[in-house]
């Protein structure tokens, strides 16, 4: 056997299922016509495609290109264009983030994208609005951005009635009434008042997270009731929660609300960079909490330190600094973190602590690891997470000054990079004949 689509033909005869809309192309003009064909008629197919996977038929040519960690050098994947669907742009509606952001979503005539309904879609920010001349009542054209994230890419003007409505950004915000800022170098419009409800509750959603405090049983939903219920207002009444409180609460039963109790505790012995990245400080993200809770070991440690200070700290610029800063000269943090810290909650760094001998012996020590793809014996939290206690910074994007990407199945554009640059690339069984069980960290 010397094809690719001889094989493929013997399996057919044995009796097992092949696709029999595959095809042998011998020059490129018959690709591109085999694509065009599929691109027009996929939707007549019983099963749903992104794309056309374009093979090397003979087995020796094959065998002489060799494979990627993960993928064949032999084989190249032809994606569709995002289909594009017409709608009605019913309203636009506004929703208040966690650090005050108002996003605009488009509210939608119902209609099928990609496999799915699609009743809502991003419209990102005003700039964005105006720029693309959507107007409330327009004929729409949306997609699902990466087959996922569905976006409305333009409005359809010649279908325009005149009963449209050109959309303005409220001055307010819609949930508290206080005025929106837009801060310096930024599209999006803020609610700067503190005391927002829809600001707190997104907080609040966010500081149970698992990257955060990592509470379970705490869900949107479980939070979204307590806050409707008034017996939440900030991140400390978590811990002052009740199980005769709880039990009054819809599908709350004596054993759920005995699991939640026991997160809610045992969620109080989290060390410091959880409890910092759940507080939400405008800037710092997962990896600055990490790094200001090793570099300054207590919550007062890090309260008391200047400017200057945080400016010297790895990986800390200006800007993170000034919000650290502004963040604790709040006199309402203040009374937050001793409220806190009068409930029991732990504000020290009590991760791993390694010495620069050890930390000049890891095997990841000093270097920046990319990872990609699905994983399937980690979590990508877990593996950041092993990754960054042997000494190693995990990137989200590929560069020149990566050292490794970390490749699962399906993964794309990094990988592509990361070739395209000469970076080593790991399979995750490569990874785990580095990574100890957690428990022995």
């Amino acid at each position: 056997m010397a094809k690719h689509s001889e094989g493929l033909d013997m399996l057919g005869e044995l009796g097992l299922r092949t696709n029999k809309e595959r095809e042998v192309c011998r020059t490129m003009d018959e690709v591109f016509a085999y694509i065009k064909k599929w691109t027009e008629k996929r939707t007549s197919l019983s099963y749903d495609i992104d794309g056309i996977v374009i093979k090397v038929n003979d087995l020796a040519q094959q065998n002489e290109l060799g494979a990627r960690v993960k993928t064949p050098r032999w084989a190249i994947a032809y994606k569709f264009p995002a289909e594009e669907v017409e709608t009605t742009l019913l309203d636009i509606e506004l929703s208040v983030g966690r650090t005050g952001v108002v996003t605009p979503t488009a509210i939608l005539n119902p209609v099928q994208v990609a496999g799915t309904t699609v009743g809502r879609a991003s419209l990102h920010n005003e700039d964005l609005i105006h720029e693309k001349d959507i107007r409330i009542g327009d004929t729409v054209v949306i997609k699902k951005a990466g087959d996922i994230i569905p976006e409305v890419i333009r409005s359809i003007k010649e279908n325009r009635t005149g009963s449209e409505e050109p959309f303005q950004m409220p001055k307010v915000c819609p949930d508290c009434g206080s005025e929106l800022v837009r801060l310096e170098d930024e599209v999006a419009l803020r609610c700067i008042n503190p005391k927002c409800k829809a600001q707190i509750k997104e907080g609040l959603i966010h500081f149970v997270s698992r990257n955060a405090m990592n509470i379970d049983g705490l869900g949107e939903k479980v939070i979204t009731q307590l806050f409707s219920h008034q017996l939440i207002s900030d991140v400390a009444d978590l811990f002052s929660l009740s199980k005769e409180k709880l039990l009054e609460l819809e599908r709350m039963g004596e054993k759920s609300v005995s699991n939640l109790l026991a997160s809610i505790e045992a969620s109080k012995q989290n060390s410091l960079e959880r409890l910092l990245f759940g507080l939400g400080i405008r800037h710092v993200g997962e990896k600055a909490a990490r790094t200001l809770a090793l570099e300054f070991d207590t919550m007062d440690a890090l309260r008391q330190a200047d400017k200057e200070t945080l400016q010297n700290t790895a990986d800390i610029g200006e800007k993170m600094a000034d919000s650290i800063v502004t963040y604790f000269e709040n006199e309402e943090v203040h009374e937050l973190l001793a409220e806190l810290k009068s409930y029991g909650v732990n504000m020290a760094y009590t991760g791993p602590r390694l010495s620069e001998e050890d930390t000049e012996d890891l095997v990841f020590s000093g270097k920046k690891v990319v990872l990609t793809g699905k994983l399937e014996k980690l979590t990508r939290d877990e593996a950041k997470s092993l990754i960054m206690k042997l000494g190693g910074d995990v990137s989200s994007s590929v560069s020149k000054k990566t050292d490794i990407v970390v490749a699962g199945s399906d993964a794309g554009s990094k990988l592509e990079k990361a070739n395209e640059l000469g970076i080593p690339v790991w399979s995750e069984e490569e990874l785990m004949e580095y990574l100890p069980d957690e428990g022995e960290l």
